[in-house]
C-alpha cells in the first residue's frame, strides 16, 4: 500500500460515519427545536422574530392571542408589510387610532422600509380589545429583530387606581389644612406636599429637605428622642400607627408645634418598612392655649409666682425628695401686716404694686431651689428645702422681716408694712402636706397676735389651740340656740358727781361643759366665721330691752353702750333691720344706745362703713371710739366721722401716777377730745388715785373694777340702790 493511497484513505470519512453524524445532528436540532417550541408555548409573553428581510420566522401562540392574529397567517412567514396591510385592512389604525399606541404602526412600517434607527425599543400599546401590551424590541447583529409582547393591563389599571386613590387621599388631607409627607424609608427620600412646605415657610427650591435625615435636623433637640422612639415603636410593630407632637424649626427660624401622624404602607420580605405616608398638622395655637391654661391654673397672674395649686405639687415633690435624702424641710406662711389699710386708702393699683415688690423681696431672701408662692391676697408661702436642721432658719427669717419692713416706694407714696411669719418643719411637726400647711397657718396667726412684724414656730400647744378653736366654732352654733349666752352690765360713772346713768353691755358665754369662756377666746372666732352678726344682733336686742326697762325704773336718760365689731359692719345682713328703726319701734330714742367701735374700723374707707356710721348718726345713736391710742387712726379720722365719746385704753390708766408719762398722755387725749366736742371715758380704773387724777384732768367718765365688775341686770339695780343709799 502506497503512502499516497494510505493518506487518501485516512482523510476521507467513511460513508457510514457521515450518515450517523448527520442523523445525530438532525436529532439534536429537532430536540432543540422542540425545547424552543415548548419554551415559547409555556411563557406568558408573545414573541415574534423577524429576519433581516422583515419576515416572521418564529412566533408563539401567545403572540397570536395578544395581537389577535390568525396562526395560519404567521405560519406563512408573512412580511412586515403583510402584517401592516392585514392590520390596516382590519381598521386597527382607522378612526380609533388614538386607542392604539402609534409607536406600533411606526415600528412596523419602519421595519418594512428597512429604517429601524430611532424606533422605540420599549413602549405600551392598547389593542382594539382594550388590553394594554408592553412591547420590547431588540435588534440582533444579523439585522433580524425580536419583539416581545406582555399583557400588563391589570398592572396598569392597578397603578392607575392607586394613583387616583393617592390623589384623592392627598386632596382630602390637603383640603383639611394638613401637610402631607411621603417617605421612601430605605432610600431616605421624602416628598412633601405644597401645604406642608407652606406651613413651615419652605418652598420647592429647598430640595435638601427631601432627605429624611435633613428634615429630622429641623426637629427641636428636646423633642427628637421622643419622636424617634415613637417612630421606632411603629416600625417594630409595637404601635399600629405613628403619632407624635414636636416642634419644627420654620425657615424664618421660629418654632411651630406639629402633630405628625403616619403609617407604613409597604414592607419588604423581611418585614422592614419600605414606604411610609402621613401628615403634619399645625397645633401651635392649641399648644399655646394649653400653656396659657396651665400657666393660669398654676401661677399667680399678678406676681408670676406659683399659686396654691402649684405649691401643693411642689410640696409633694419636695417631701418625696426630703424623705429619700434624709433632709428636713421648712414651710413658711407670710402675711403682710397693715396691707388692707394701704389697699383701701391708696387704691388697688398701689396695693398690687406693693404685692409685686413684696414678692420680689421674699424671693431675694431664698435660694433658687426654694419655692415662693402666693396663696392669695397678701399671703405668701415659702418652701425651704435641703435643711440639715432648723438652726439656720432664724437668719433667713430675720432677713425676710427686714426686707418687708423697709419702705415701699409706690409712685409718690411712701408706705411701710411689716410681716408675720409662721414656720413649721418636716418631719418634726408633721409629714402630710395639709397638716404642714395648717401648722404654718396657725404659727403665723400666733406671730400676728403677738404684735406682728415677727415670726413664730409651730408647737404642739398651737395644735391644741387650733383644735380648741375648731371645737369652739362648732359649739358657737349651738350657743345662741340653746341660750348659753348672758349679757352683763358694767357701770360707767360720771367722775365729777359719781352719778351712774350709763353702762356697757358685755357678753359672756357659759358653756355647758367648759364653764365660763372668755370673750377674748370666742369673739375672734365668731368674727372669722361670721357668727358675730347674729351674736351682735342678739346682744343689741337684749340691751335695748334692758335700757327700756331702766329708763322707766332708774333714769329716763339712761344709756347702754353696745360693742359692734368691724366684722358686723362688713357682713351686715340685708335682712337685718337697722338699729335706729328697731329702737323707734320700741318707743326708744336713738340716744338710749351708744355704739362702741374700734379705731381699726375708721381705717376702712369703703362706702358701706361710712354709710352705716352716717345711718347711726341720723338715727340719733351716739358712737364711742373704744381703746383710743392703741390703733393707727389720726385726728383726720376723728374729724371725718361724728364721734361722741373717746375711751382711753386701760393700758394708759393701769400705771397712772402723778407726774407720769401716762398721765401726760391722758391729759393730752382729754384736752384734744374736748376741743373736738367729744366726751372722754377712762377704762380700767381700779384705784382711787387713778380716779382722782383722771377727774382732775377733766375726764368725764370712769369705768373699772374700782366701781364694779360687769354684773347681771338684777345685781346692777342693787348696785345703784346701794350707791344712792
Amino acid at each position: 500500500m502506497s503512502v499516497t493511497g494510505s493518506a487518501a484513505d485516512l482523510s476521507a470519512p467513511a460513508p457510514l460515519e457521515t450518515e450517523t453524524a448527520l442523523r445525530q445532528l438532525n436529532a439534536s436540532l429537532l430536540e432543540k427545536a422542540r425545547l424552543l417550541q415548548s419554551t415559547l408555548s409555556s411563557i406568558s409573553q408573545g414573541i415574534l422574530v423577524f429576519d433581516a428581510q422583515g419576515r416572521v420566522t418564529i412566533f408563539n401562540a401567545r403572540a397570536c392571542e395578544l395581537l389577535a392574529l390568525p396562526e395560519s397567517l404567521l405560519a406563512s412567514h408573512p412580511s412586515v408589510q403583510a402584517l401592516a396591510s392585514y392590520q390596516v385592512e382590519r381598521g386597527d389604525f382607522g378612526q380609533n387610532a388614538e386607542l392604539v399606541d402609534l409607536h406600533a404602526r411606526h415600528c412596523v412600517l419602519g421595519v418594512a422600509s428597512g429604517a429601524q434607527d430611532g424606533l422605540p425599543f420599549h413602549y405600551l400599546r392598547v389593542t382594539t380589545a382594550g388590553r394594554t401590551l408592553e412591547v420590547n424590541t431588540q435588534a440582533l447583529p444579523d439585522g433580524s429583530m425580536v419583539r416581545t409582547f406582555a399583557d400588563v393591563t391589570d398592572l396598569v389599571q392597578a397603578q392607575a387606581t392607586l394613583q387616583k386613590n393617592e390623589e384623592r387621599w392627598t386632596l382630602a388631607l390637603e383640603s383639611s389644612g394638613d401637610g402631607v409627607w411621603d417617605w421612601h424609608v430605605q432610600s431616605g427620600v421624602e416628598f412633601y406636599s405644597k401645604r406642608l412646605l407652606e406651613i413651615l415657610g419652605y418652598d420647592a427650591s429647598d430640595v435638601h429637605l427631601q432627605a429624611r435625615g435633613e428634615f429630622d435636623k429641623l426637629i427641636h433637640p428636646d423633642d427628637l428622642a421622643q419622636l424617634l422612639r415613637a417612630r421606632q415603636d411603629h416600625f417594630d410593630g409595637r404601635a399600629k400607627s405613628y403619632s407624635d407632637e414636636h416642634r419644627v424649626r420654620c425657615k424664618d427660624g421660629s418654632w411651630k408645634w406639629m402633630l405628625s401622624r403616619g403609617m407604613v404602607i409597604s414592607r419588604d420580605a423581611q418585614g422592614l418598612p419600605l414606604r411610609m405616608i402621613g401628615t403634619h398638622t399645625d397645633v401651635t395655637d392649641r399648644k399655646r392655649a394649653e400653656v396659657l391654661i396651665w400657666q393660669q391654673a398654676h401661677f399667680d397672674p399678678l406676681t408670676g409666682l406659683p399659686n396654691r395649686n402649684m405649691l401643693h405639687d411642689r410640696m409633694a415633690q419636695e417631701l418625696k425628695r426630703s424623705k429619700r435624702d434624709g433632709f428636713q424641710l421648712a414651710v413658711l406662711f407670710i402675711d403682710l401686716d397693715h396691707f388692707k389699710e394701704v389697699n383701701d386708702s391708696l387704691g388697688h393699683d398701689s396695693g398690687d404694686r406693693l404685692l409685686v415688690e413684696a414678692a420680689r423681696r421674699i424671693c431675694a431672701c431664698v435660694r433658687e431651689s426654694d419655692t415662693v408662692a402666693r396663696m392669695g391676697g397678701d399671703e405668701f408661702a415659702v418652701i425651704l428645702t435641703e435643711l440639715l436642721d432648723g438652726s439656720n432658719l432664724e437668719g433667713i427669717l430675720q432677713k425676710m422681716l427686714q426686707a418687708l419692713e423697709a419702705v415701699f416706694e409706690l409712685d409718690k407714696d411712701r408706705v411701710f408694712v411689716s410681716a408675720s411669719i409662721g414656720v413649721t418643719l418636716y418631719p418634726l411637726d408633721a409629714s402630710a402636706i395639709e397638716d404642714l400647711f395648717k401648722n404654718a397657718d396657725q404659727a403665723m396667726y400666733v406671730a400676728k397676735g403677738a404684735g406682728r412684724n415677727r415670726f413664730s414656730f409651730f408647737t404642739p400647744a398651737l395644735q391644741e389651740a387650733a383644735q380648741n378653736r375648731v371645737r369652739l366654732t362648732n359649739d358657737l352654733h349651738d350657743g345662741l340656740v340653746k341660750e348659753q349666752f348672758r349679757v352683763l352690765y358694767q357701770p360707767i360713772v360720771e367722775l365729777a358727781s359719781g352719778a351712774v346713768h350709763k353702762a356697757e353691755a358685755l357678753i359672756r358665754w357659759h358653756h355647758p361643759t367648759r364653764g365660763l369662756i372668755s370673750p377674748a377666746d370666742f369673739i375672734p372666732i365668731a368674727e372669722s366665721t361670721g357668727l358675730i352678726v347674729d351674736i351682735g344682733e342678739w346682744v343689741f336686742q337684749q340691751a335695748s330691752r334692758q335700757v327700756q326697762a331702766w329708763r322707766l325704773r332708774l333714769d329716763p336718760d339712761f344709756q347702754i353702750s353696745v360693742n359692734k365689731s368691724p366684722a358686723q359692719f362688713q357682713r351686715r345682713g340685708k335682712s337685718k333691720t337697722p338699729w335706729a328703726q328697731q329702737l323707734q319701734a320700741m318707743g326708744l330714742p336713738g340716744s338710749s344706745i351708744v355704739v362702741e367701735i374700734t379705731e381699726g374700723l375708721l381705717l376702712d374707707t369703703s362706702a358701706s362703713v361710712a354709710d352705716q356710721l352716717l345711718e347711726l348718726h341720723d338715727g340719733g345713736i351716739q358712737v364711742s371710739l373704744d381703746d383710743f391710742g392703741t390703733g393707727y387712726s389720726s385726728l383726720s379720722y376723728l374729724q371725718r366721722f361724728d364721734i361722741d365719746f373717746v375711751k382711753i385704753d386701760q393700758s394708759f390708766v393701769r400705771y397712772l401716777i402723778p407726774d407720769s408719762t401716762d398721765l401726760t398722755l391722758c391729759q393730752a387725749i382729754i384736752a384734744m377730745a374736748h376741743a373736738l366736742g367729744m366726751k372722754v371715758i377712762a377704762e380700767g380704773v381700779e384705784t382711787a388715785q387713778q380716779r382722782d387724777l383722771l377727774a382732775a384732768a377733766g375726764c368725764d367718765y370712769g369705768q373699772g373694777y374700782l366701781f364694779s365688775r360687769p354684773i347681771a341686770a338684777t345685781d346692777f339695780e342693787a348696785f345703784l340702790s346701794a350707791r344712792q343709799t
